[in-house]
């Protein structure tokens, strides 16, 4: 399928990671507003952090730019000190939770079971998971890039079933380049994106796939060129508004 013929509705998603304060979230937001009014082709989404996600809900209710959550716990409720459960999210009137992101995998430990659980619990409380997959610089090197991916994918697919990514997105974040400056090359990230739709088999052509790995406004429209690349989980670009309604624009 060509670009052209692609009817797959891009999306763009800033992650804060662990940024913000009020003021900043008011000025952040106010900016991204009064340059993304109206109808657009592009879908745009923000996740701050567990802590704003009340002032964003505020902010952001007659906009047009849905809010989303970095992460959740795998359990519905109980005694787990400082989680938050998907209804909770969905409360606060959530539609995407970001799940398995390298650094949740890295410095957290989460495991592949593990995240194939929280995406359950995504799907379960009717969240969108936007399922982050993503291979070391050390797999890269090795050739066992699309090993890795592939494991990742696998695991979250016989636990959830196929039919589960009906409604769900994949981010492809290559760990090498996710705040390091690098990114990969257009054809690199075509590969893998291509790579991971043929892995979702029959909803492999429905399914929206991200590039996440340092996506700025210099090399946004190159990524978004390609077939497979369905727009961009943002880092870093998702803290600067000029930035992000740049990529959002190359997007749309």
């Amino acid at each position: 399928m060509s670009r052209a013929e692609n009817t797959r509705r891009r999306l763009v998603v800033g992650n804060w990671k662990m940024y913000g304060s009020r003021a900043f979230n008011a000025e952040l937001l106010s900016a991204i507003q009064a340059r993304w009014q109206g109808v657009h082709q592009a879908e745009v989404a923000v996740c701050p952090p567990f802590a704003y996600l009340q002032q964003a809900a505020e902010l952001l209710a007659k906009s047009n730019i849905v809010l989303g959550a970095q992460s959740l716990s795998e359990y519905e409720e109980g005694a787990f000190t400082g989680e938050v459960s998907a209804r909770m999210l969905a409360d606060w009137q959530c539609r995407y939770v970001i799940v398995g992101h390298n650094e949740r995998r890295r410095l957290q430990g989460e495991t592949d079971q593990r995240v194939a659980k929280k995406f359950i619990a995504a799907r379960d409380a009717d969240l969108i998971p936007v399922l982050c997959v993503g291979e070391s610089e050390q797999d890269r090197d090795s050739g066992k890039a699309l090993d890795t991916i592939g494991r990742q994918l696998s695991t979250v697919i016989d636990a959830a079933g196929l039919e589960s990514f009906r409604r769900a997105v994949v981010a492809y974040e290559p760990v090498w380049a996710v705040g390091t400056g690098k990114t990969a090359t257009p054809e690199q990230a075509q590969e893998v994106h291509s790579f991971i739709r043929a892995q979702l088999g029959a909803l492999g052509q429905s399914t929206r796939v991200l590039y996440g790995g340092s996506v700025k406004p210099d090399n946004a429209e190159q990524l978004f060129a390609k077939a497979d690349i369905d727009g961009a989980l943002l880092g870093g670009a998702s803290l600067k508004a000029e930035d992000f309604i740049a990529i959002c624009q190359a997007a749309d």
